[in-house]
């Protein structure tokens, strides 16, 4: 649901027409409702609430300093894949040490800084990466923390662009590896510390099948880690959907009652996992970006001219590479 309506034939954020903003600053903007955040973040609370959960949010949606300072004001954890974001982070007022490193390519200077920041753990996609965060954080005399990003070889069921959890995937490391690496670095690697285990399937998941199949396939492998290792979290990752088609109708409690009844909530996804989660006795983060921030903004631009030609029309408006 989100708070964009029309009302007499004007478009309204909340309570304010948006035809106001434009007469303020001028076109094109950028508009957000922070009631729409904020609903999206509780949702996601209350229904996981049985759960000791951290939410992290996927600054990849949405870096903008004000949707930054509002999740930080609301005490959320971040999803980082660089330096620049951690900083990001950090400029805006959120919590370092409430922020987990993910991205396949992290380099020397962004292990060194991040250590230095302080931050909640790295998401490890290879075993180079394990031995470099070893070798950086040595270097600094601290401990590192970590958790392996697992690839369980799950379809996530969406867009073959946004699938992040099979083979054919570049991210993460194969299931059947994962507990002999943990075994080498609690053996071999001193300056780590093994705080947790991640995975994430993909991202636009409208259904709540994928992340059964996949949490079901994670559970034997969390319990061992969790009574061989000590780890303190699981990491599902992000992945829920929001609805495009009917964009505008989904706002209202109407349209998920009945168009939308089969479509992702909240509350289907911590039905379908809070029975599988519960009794693993360790806490959940989860990722999400697109839920909280994807349907509480809007692209306010002017059409400047309309084209005609002989093939098709164009409308031109003040928002584009013209």
């Amino acid at each position: 649901m989100h708070d964009f309506h029309y009302k007499n034939g004007k478009l309204f954020c909340e309570n304010v027409a948006v035809e106001d903003l434009v007469k303020q600053a001028g076109s094109p903007l950028y508009v957000y409702s922070q009631k729409t955040i904020v609903e999206n973040v509780n949702r996601l609370e209350i229904a996981l609430a049985p759960l000791d959960v951290t939410i992290c949010y996927a600054m990849k949606a949405n870096a903008s300093l004000g949707i930054l300072g509002l999740m930080a004001c609301m005490e959320l954890g971040f999803d980082v894949v660089s330096i620049g974001e951690l900083r990001k982070v950090h400029f805006a007022g959120g919590d370092t040490k409430r922020c987990v490193f993910a991205g396949v390519g992290k380099t020397e200077a962004e292990i060194t800084d991040a250590l230095k920041l302080g931050i909640y753990s790295f998401n490890v996609e290879s075993v180079p990466e394990l031995e470099r965060i070893n070798r950086i954080a040595g270097k600094l005399h601290k401990k590192a923390p970590v958790s392996i990003r697992v690839n369980p070889n799950v379809d996530a069921e969406t867009h073959a662009k946004i699938t992040t959890g099979t083979y054919a995937n570049k991210f993460g490391i194969a299931f059947e590896e994962v507990e002999a690496i943990y075994r080498k670095a609690k053996r071999s690697y001193k300056n780590l510390h093994l705080k947790g285990v991640q995975m994430h399937i993909g991202s636009q998941l409208t259904d709540t099948a994928p992340f059964v199949k996949a949490v079901k396939k994670m559970i034997p492998l969390v319990k061992t880690l969790r009574d061989k290792y000590d780890i303190e979290f699981f990491s599902l990752g992000g992945g829920i959907g929001i609805a495009y088609q009917d964009a505008l109708e989904s706002g209202s409690a109407d349209w998920w009652q009945t168009k939308g009844k089969n479509f992702i909530s909240p509350e289907k996804f911590a039905d379908a996992l809070i029975p599988l989660l519960q009794p693993l006795g360790v806490k959940i983060l989860i990722e999400p970006g697109r839920f909280i921030v994807g349907n509480a903004g809007i692209l306010v631009t002017r059409v400047e001219y309309v084209k005609q030609t002989p093939k098709k029309n164009f409308v031109v408006v003040d928002a584009a590479m013209n």
